[in-house]
């Protein structure tokens, strides 16, 4: 088995899509105007309109309704990240930080409320 991609699930395909674009630098990949992919080297962000949800199940997922899930992303720099996103982004959770368990952190929510973390390993020098 291998993990390769997360969903979200939103009333504003486009608006999500250029979100992520903008956050990341990668530019999705269209199937449908109901359905986009950004994808990394190691999984996909697919970002899908509401009018997919049926076709798996009806009321099976509902758009900005996320309270467990982090969507997060490996960066080079997470506090050069930081002075860059801060052009766009309007709901950061918390600043630039080093967790206890070695990564420097930044967390903030998109456009429907979904958390995202851009985070960097530290590098410990003994």
């Amino acid at each position: 088995m291998d993990f390769v991609s997360i969903r979200i699930i939103t009333a504003d395909v486009a608006r999500l899509v250029e979100f992520y674009e903008r956050a990341t630098g990668v530019r999705a990949i269209w199937a449908t105007e109901d359905f986009a992919e950004l994808k990394t080297p190691h999984a996909t962000l697919a970002i899908a309109g509401t009018r997919t949800v049926p076709l798996f199940a009806p009321d099976s997922a509902r758009p900005a309704d996320n309270h467990s899930v982090i969507i997060e992303f490996l960066v080079a720099d997470v506090d050069r990240v930081h002075r860059n996103l801060t052009a766009f982004v309007t709901d950061f959770v918390n600043e630039p930080t080093t967790m206890p368990w070695g990564n420097r952190s930044l967390l903030f929510r998109d456009p429907d409320g979904n958390l995202v973390n851009f985070f960097t390993p530290v590098r410990v020098h003994s």
